[in-house]
């Protein structure tokens, strides 16, 4: 390669400029990382990369391309990448963009070790306030800081938080928006049909208006795994009992925060729920509930639901 650099320094710029279309060296296309700084570091990167055959032969092509104005980053060559391709991806091409979904219901400690694990982030980034993270998904650049991501999934939660408050159903038992995301984070366990989530979030509405205790399981293993967010039992009788702001079998009234960070749909399903007088719901053995208005009617779902899933 020190020989068809040489050749090309002594045989002028039509040679060079020849050059500058012959194929690169890698195989298949691939994203690499551009650091910012002089032409020098930029080539030994590149070729360090394989993109290009040889460093010196890389500037040496800036100089004929006038390659200025070269943006740092992380970018996609094609497979043999030319020497003016290269440049020209340097100049005017995209970053390469990532992605990184955030469910909805993960805790604040699920959410730190999910990000944790995103490619491509960098820095360090604290647990965020339980129940202030939208859970959608979110594109970045490589370098992003987790911190700075943290904050525009945060910016999203406070925007979707105040449309949904504004335009929520009147009547609610609820004083601020904050009581609606706790009440969300509760129904976001509660059910995983989608379309139950009305009627979910209406039976602890009505046991809120009636001055009922919310009795949820989510937020006795909330309570339990100590704001992990699951558990690998079930819960017990013990845990039922454990007296811990978090437990709705022991207190009146919302937990004093959210146990998760809900979704959109959860946060609609409670400033919008289904009309209902419902006040009871037991798991009926498919993936969805068994809704009752008076506890005689919960007590013979839920002997129903025990026969038929057996002891």
């Amino acid at each position: 390669m020190l020989v068809v650099v040489n050749a090309v320094i002594s045989g002028g710029r039509n040679l060079a400029a020849r050059l500058l279309d012959w194929p690169g060296p890698l195989a298949e296309s691939r994203a690499v990382v551009v650091p910012r700084g002089a032409a020098a570091g930029l080539a030994d990167a590149l070729a360090e990369a394989g993109v290009v055959r040889d460093a010196r032969l890389f500037r040496l092509a800036l100089l004929i391309e006038r390659g200025d104005r070269l943006h740092a980053g992380e970018f996609a060559f094609p497979a043999h990448a030319s020497l003016r391709q290269v440049i020209e991806t340097l100049r005017h091409g995209k970053p390469v963009a990532h992605h990184v979904t955030i469910p909805e219901g993960l805790t604040s400690r699920e959410i730190a070790a999910l990000l944790a694990r995103a490619p491509a982030l960098v820095g360090d980034a604290l647990a965020p306030a339980e129940g202030s993270i939208l859970p959608e998904t979110y594109d970045y650049l490589w370098g992003t800081p987790r911190a700075a991501l943290l904050q525009r999934a945060q910016a999203a939660m406070r925007a979707a938080l105040a449309a949904a408050w504004a335009g929520r159903a009147p009547g609610l038992p609820l004083a601020n928006p904050e009581q609606a995301v706790i009440l969300a984070s509760i129904v976001e366990h509660e059910t995983a049909k989608p379309a139950e989530r009305p009627l979910v979030a209406a039976v602890f509405l009505n046991r809120l208006r009636q001055g009922m205790r919310l009795q949820a399981d989510a937020t006795v293993v909330y309570a339990a795994s100590g704001g992990a967010g699951a558990l690998d039992r079930k819960l017990s009788k013990t845990d039922l009992a454990l007296d811990d702001p978090y437990n709705t079998y022991r207190i009146n009234g919302l937990p004093p925060g959210p146990i998760d960070s809900p979704g959109l749909a959860a946060l609609q399903a409670v400033l919008h729920p289904a009309p209902s007088d419902a006040l009871y719901f037991v798991a009926d053995g498919r993936g969805g509930h068994a809704f009752a208005r008076t506890l005689d009617e919960h007590n013979h779902n839920v002997a129903h639901w025990r026969a038929v899933d057996g002891p």
